[in-house]
């Protein structure tokens, strides 16, 4: 865990146009999140920005014998750390504005979840579209995506253009209960049946 916070704060301080969060997420917010990946059969789970992999492990205990856990990270750094400390881990380097491409790359054409640390705040409006476009066209049918919404935000403008564009994006998005042990305190987005544009 120490080690985890160390890589952590190095790469925060080296690329913060890339690290977005204060602190990993702590292991209740990580199985609220993981909470979305399919417990049975053998799905694809898709992981967008797993930093140090504080998810990782939640993800990685839900996904059954046989599933495909793929992490796609663009920080040099925190591929390296990823494919050191979690050998059984299928990391991509890449941009998540080229989802399908990378994950055809993979001979992956569809997965069932789609879960998110990334740190939307940092992108632009246009990014998170097109972000947000690649997870819809790659979820299979029943898939579903999630992501953090951090509880001290909810009400800034930023924050509510970004629900916005989720609710343009999928036509469920639902708001979990916030976790407070976690730094900050957060919750969950979870939004299912991409809208087709």
């Amino acid at each position: 865990m120490l080690s985890e916070y160390r890589t952590f704060v190095t790469r925060a301080v080296r690329e913060p146009s890339t690290v977005g969060a204060v602190l990993p997420s702590s292991p209740v917010l990580a199985r609220e999140m993981a909470a979305i990946v399919p417990s049975t059969e053998q799905p694809v789970v898709v992981e967008l920005g797993p930093g140090t992999g504080a998810l990782s492990g939640a993800i990685a205990e839900r996904v059954p014998e046989g599933g495909r856990h793929i992490a796609v990270e663009v920080d040099p750094g925190m591929c390296e750390h990823l494919r050191t400390t979690a050998p059984w881990l299928e990391v991509v380097r890449g941009d998540a504005m080229r989802l399908g491409e990378l994950l055809v790359e993979n001979g992956v054409d569809s997965v069932d979840a789609v879960v998110s640390g990334l740190p939307w705040s940092l992108f632009t409006a246009e990014s998170q579209r097109r972000i947000l476009r690649e997870v819809g066209s790659v979820l299979a049918p029943g898939g579903g995506f999630t992501t953090i919404a951090y509880a001290h935000a909810l009400g800034m403008s930023g924050a509510r253009r970004f629900r916005s564009r989720l609710e343009a994006a999928f036509d469920e998005v639902i708001t979990t209960r916030t976790v407070w042990r976690n730094v900050p305190p957060a919750r969950t987005y979870v939004c299912r049946r991409p809208v087709v544009a």
